[in-house]
């Protein structure tokens, strides 16, 4: 049976100190911001990536480089036969490209990339997926084709608190924010599949909240076929504010009883592009293996 590792990226929200914890290596993102560099929870941690993005500074994404990457695959794969690594979606970042060319080029048979169109807390749930069938004694391939295979089983709706960095990097024109804080809008995005998209407009972040919940409800009763509550993982995610957030999770509770809401921030590569404020809440169907 082969030995498989887990690896991961940091838009999984799992830290460095928790990737320890759970025996796993997460890859650091990198970003550029007024004109340095940075590296996600190790010179940039969520407080500092906030107080310059409130600068107004210009903050780009990147991705691993090459030799960044086989420079942790091959140290890994020095104790392990396989490694099954996880990165952001392929719809939100080229990093996932570049990762499976690498490994077909070079690993291949030992490095098997997913692109499950997962980000945040459903990416992470993922690479909880993952070792749970290393342990079991699943393969590399196998764990990939499975996390593939269930990646439309799970959905993410994100309620901004500013137009802001939508209209910043392009997503929205100028017209389309100023007539949007005009009329006070709180924009509802979704990620089902490999893209951001727009969902719906809100009114008031009440209006919003209620959007996002009903939204998880009909995908769990029509996408999902109204599965046995349980069959589910119900989580919450949020962009810097702390606060704000610990009150989303208990209405998100209130809403789905009998569900444990797990809570992480959202990774910085969609804050760079969302903001500060924004709130999220996610469905993903559970995996049997």
């Amino acid at each position: 049976m082969s030995k498989v590792a887990v690896m991961t990226d940091s838009n999984s929200g799992i830290t460095q100190s928790q990737g320890s914890e759970l025996g796993i290596r997460v890859v650091p993102m990198p970003f550029t911001i007024g004109g340095e560099d940075y590296f996600e929870d190790i010179n940039l941690t969520q407080e500092r990536f906030y107080e310059l993005l409130g600068d107004d500074v210009e903050v780009s994404t990147s991705q691993p480089s090459p030799g960044n990457l086989k420079e942790l695959w091959d140290e890994v794969l020095q104790s392990h036969d396989e490694i099954v690594y996880i990165p952001m979606s392929s719809g939100l970042s080229s990093s996932c490209q570049m990762a499976h060319m690498l490994a077909q080029d070079e690993y291949e048979g030992r490095v098997f990339v997913v692109d499950n169109q997962r980000i945040s807390v459903t990416q992470r749930q993922s690479v909880l997926d993952a070792m749970a069938m290393a342990e079991q004694g699943f393969g590399g391939a196998q764990i990939r084709d499975k996390l593939v295979e269930t990646k439309a089983e799970s959905s993410i709706y994100i309620m901004l608190d500013t137009l802001y960095y939508l209209k910043k990097g392009g997503r929205i024109t100028p017209a389309a924010a100023a007539l949007g804080t005009l009329l006070k809008l709180k924009p509802v995005l979704q990620i089902q599949g490999d893209k951001l998209d727009a969902f719906s407009k809100a009114r008031t972040a009440a209006q919003g909240r209620s959007i996002m919940l009903n939204a998880i409800r009909s995908d769990i009763e029509n996408r999902f076929g109204g599965m046995e509550a349980g069959d589910f993982w119900i989580a919450a995610a949020y962009s810097h504010d702390r606060a704000r957030a610990e009150e989303w999770k208990k209405e998100v509770e209130a809403a789905f009883p009998g569900y444990s809401v797990y809570m992480d921030p959202l990774s910085l590569s969609v804050a760079c592009h969302i903001g500060p404020g924004a709130l999220a809440v996610t469905v993903t169907r559970k995996m049997h293996f």
